[in-house]
Parts: C-alpha cells; structure tokens; sequence
C-alpha cells in the first residue's frame, strides 16, 4: 500500500463537523480581521506554549520579520542563523536591514548548537535565530548564555518538549507557521509570535497592522500582516487535539527507532532533555538519492531536504566551510511520519529501505 510522507487528512476526518461549525460561526459573525476567533485562539495558544502572550499573524515569514524588527534588529545589525533550514529562516532578516550572517549545525540533531553559534558572532551580532528543525529543540538556553538574544524558529515544533519548557517560551521571542503540513495546520497560510515580554508583545501588535495602534496614527513603518478569522476559527478546534497527534508523531518515531533501521542508517538524535514531536523524521545515508528513488518506486513517499543549503542559494551566496550544514543537505532523506503511521506502515518503510541497504 502506498505511504505518504505526510497525511494531514486522517487525523482531521473526525474534526469535520466541528470545523464546518467553526467556518459558519465566523460567517455568521460577520467578522474576519482581528475578531473574537483571534483573540481566543491567541490566548488559547499562548497557554498551550506557555507564554504570556501570542500574536497571530498572516504566516510564519512575515513572523520572523516582525519578531526581529519589534526586538530592535535593524540598519547596522547581524543576525546569525543556520543555513541548514528552509530559505525563509535567513530570508525574513533581509527587510529588517540587517545582515544576514550564516552558522553551522550539528548533523545528529540538524540543530544550531552554542558552539556553531559562538564561531559566528560578531560584536555586531544583534540576535540569534535558532531553528527547532524537524521538530527538534535547539539548546536555546545554552546559546543565551552567550549573551545575545534568541528568537525561536518553531515552524516545524508545535507540540515538542525541550529541557526547560515547549518551543515558543524558551528565548526572547519564537515564530510559529500553521502552513497546511505543519504539526498544527491551517487551512491556508497563517502564523503566530510568542513572547513572555508584554513591551514586545505590544510592539508586534502594532507591527501587524502598519504601525498603529489605534489604526489612525502610525509610529512606524509596518506590515499588513494579520491572522484573519476562519484560521483563527479552524486553529482552534484542532488546537485541543495538538498533544494527542504529538503524541502520534512520537510513537510512530519510537517505532522507526526501535526497528532494524539503525543498522542501516543514521537516525535523527533529540537535543539533550527534549521529547520532540517530529515534524519530520529524517535519517541520513550515503546513499540517501539512491534510497528516494527506490522508495518512491515502492509506493513510499520520501523527500530530501534543503540539498542545496541556504548559503548556497543564489540570492544568497556566502563564501563559507560549513561541515555539519554540508553533511546534512548531502546526506538526508524524510521518511514518512504523521500522528496516524501504523506499525505496520512503519514496518513496510523499513523493509523498503533494508531491500536496498541491507546486506
């Protein structure tokens, strides 16, 4: 049987009713920019994260930009970030001004650590972007530690655990996406910043809507950016399930652990003291193109990640020696996962691999 690398449709189908509901009640309203939906689900999922605040906005791009900007990253600054990530996590610093200035990672947790991040600042060094990659959580206490703030990339880490707390309340600020295939999925782009600091908080409000924030005079220059109703509204019916289907995602991820596929293969390692609810499980190979084609030859969706890194990309050439980044973008493959794989799924992905790795 076929096996798909994401399946956003199974764990929804029970949620139908109630989210029909949740449409005609905001259609009933009349009400579709910064109304009730938003602020409930904005409080709703600044408790589940716990912090003291969450500010939805139209996507997770623009939250970066937002983020940075309402913690003072301008003209002048640097932002360091990994360049093993998606190109949006470097991409969001440029409308800030600042300088984009590109970080390494460990190639076990695809994760920035304060080592990779110590070798890339500069006294110009304004903020840190550290990327929860695939779910994992990257050590942001250890990187503050080296005196620079850090503003969590938690796209793809809604429902994981780290040692000191969820992604979104660990450093200054975190950004979330709810891009359809996340592991909480709008039904079309939409976005979230979570702070515990009520100054910047205010200053992201008013940052989402031009500047203002009374919508007549504006202070600043800033962005049409705004999670609207129906989002809000589906968000939060799905919101209550988020820690069942993390916990899906974790058991199926035990389960590819508990397999034969460590003898074929390296598996993704969690960050010390974090439980994370994959996003995506992602092994590496030597032989990880090989391994795709034959997978999807056998029914089995797998997909390679960012093989061309981010300080590579065009727009953003950099001259750089980043080995654990290089590592990683030539070595991974994501094997499918969702809050729903069955053992059995698991069991025929395995074999799949082992027909080709195994001896």
């Amino acid at each position: 049987m076929p096996v798909s690398l994401f399946d956003t449709a199974t764990p929804l189908a029970p949620l139908q009713a109630e989210l029909r509901a949740a449409v005609e009640r905001v259609l009933e309203s009349g009400r579709y920019i910064l109304g009730p939906e938003v602020s409930a689900f904005e409080g709703e999922f600044a408790d589940y994260v716990g912090a003291a605040h969450a500010i939805g906005v139209a996507n997770g791009t623009d939250a970066l930009t937002i983020a940075l900007q309402a913690m003072g990253v301008g003209r002048g600054d640097e932002v360091v970030v990994p360049s093993f990530s998606f190109y949006a996590s470097a991409e969001a610093i440029a409308p800030t001004g600042a300088s984009v200035v590109f970080c390494d990672i460990d190639p076990d947790t695809f994760c920035v650590t304060a080592e990779t991040v110590r070798a890339a600042l500069t006294p110009r060094t304004k903020a840190v972007i550290a990327v929860h990659l695939f779910g994992n959580v990257a050590p942001v206490a250890e990187i503050e530690a080296l005196g620079v703030p850090v503003l969590e990339d938690a796209a793809q880490a809604a429902g994981s655990r780290g040692q000191y707390g969820r992604p979104g309340a660990l450093g200054t600020a975190a950004t979330f996406s709810f891009y359809p295939s996340k592991n909480l999925g709008a039904f079309g782009d939409a976005g979230a910043i979570t702070t515990n600091d009520a100054a910047l908080a205010e200053r992201v409000r008013a940052l989402r809507f031009h500047g203002s924030t009374d919508k007549q005079t504006f202070e600043q220059l800033g962005y049409n950016s705004r999670l609207d109703e129906l989002q809000a509204a589906i968000l939060r019916v799905q919101l209550p399930h988020l820690e069942r289907w993390a916990d899906g995602r974790r058991r199926a991820a035990h389960r590819y652990d508990a397999s034969a596929l460590a003898e074929l293969c390296s598996l993704p390692r969690a960050t010390d003291g974090s439980d994370p609810a994959w996003h995506l499980y992602v092994i590496r190979s030597g032989r990880a193109d090989e391994l795709e084609k034959a997978l999807r030859a056998s029914g089995i969706e797998a997909r390679a990640y960012y093989r061309v890194p981010i300080h590579r990309q065009p727009a953003m050439l950099a001259d750089l020696t980043l080995p654990g980044t290089d590592e990683a973008a030539r070595t991974n493959l994501a094997l499918p996962i969702s809050p729903v794989l069955s053992e059995t799924q698991v069991g025929e992905v395995v074999a799949a691999i082992s027909a080709v790795l195994g001896p």
